[in-house]
């Protein structure tokens, strides 16, 4: 079956049939075309498992979907954004399971942690400029001057160290949306300096009075 028949079958809204086709194309084709297929099949996919209450299964196509994205064209960005609203969509449904106290909650720890930065940043001598700064769906939680240079500051807030790297924590997903991001800034705020990305880690409760604190300077966000 060709790719054109299989959007044919998405079209038709033959998701699980589609779905197959694509999934048995992409087992011997890995080309572009195969990948956009079975990416599009597999997001419809995920839409009808979170409509049936199939979170499990959603969240492995999820999964699916991330990896396929680098091998997806993209040009116009419709790619990137079915993926975003993939994920959201799974995440209103966790949100919901989980209860609103739990998201609450994690949104306070966020914030204390966003505002132990901006003291720490502050007392290194560093002029914020300025905090959860937005370009469409993208933010840049820290923008900071040193000096002559404009930096860019991701903030992580964790209760430990046990899981993951500040570094990895800032997935592929997230560094394309912050190139976006800052080039927006640059250009809607027409600076012409030299920039940085870092990435502060703060480990610790919320509300904890000394809060363990890392700041990774000049992180690579282009791969």
């Amino acid at each position: 079956m060709t790719t054109k028949e299989i959007f044919e079958l998405r079209r038709q809204g033959l998701t699980e049939q589609a779905y197959e086709a694509a999934r048995q194309m992409y087992a011997v084709d890995k080309c572009p075309q195969a990948s956009s297929a079975m990416f599009w099949t597999a997001a419809d996919m995920l839409k009808a498992s979170v409509e049936e209450g199939h979170i499990e299964e959603a969240t492995k196509i999820l999964l699916a979907l991330e990896r396929l994205l680098p091998n997806v064209p993209d040009r116009e960005g419709w790619v990137s954004s079915a993926y975003e609203r993939c994920e959201q969509l799974l995440k209103s449904k966790h949100s919901k399971k989980a209860g609103c106290d739990d998201v609450s909650e994690h949104t306070k720890t966020g914030t204390w942690g966003e505002k132990v930065a901006i003291e720490y940043l502050r007392d290194q001598g560093y002029v914020i400029l300025e905090r959860d700064w937005h370009s469409g769906h993208r933010d840049i939680d820290i923008i900071a001057q040193q000096g002559q240079v404009i930096v860019f500051v991701e903030v992580k807030t964790r209760r430990n160290t046990e899981f993951t790297t500040p570094e990895q924590a800032v997935d592929w997903k997230k560094r394309r949306n912050l190139r976006h991001a800052i080039s927006h800034y640059m250009s809607y705020r027409n600076i012409d300096s030299p920039t940085r990305f870092d990435i502060i880690t703060v480990v610790g409760a919320l509300g904890m009075p000394h809060p363990a604190i890392n700041h990774i300077e000049d992180v690579d966000i282009m791969k």
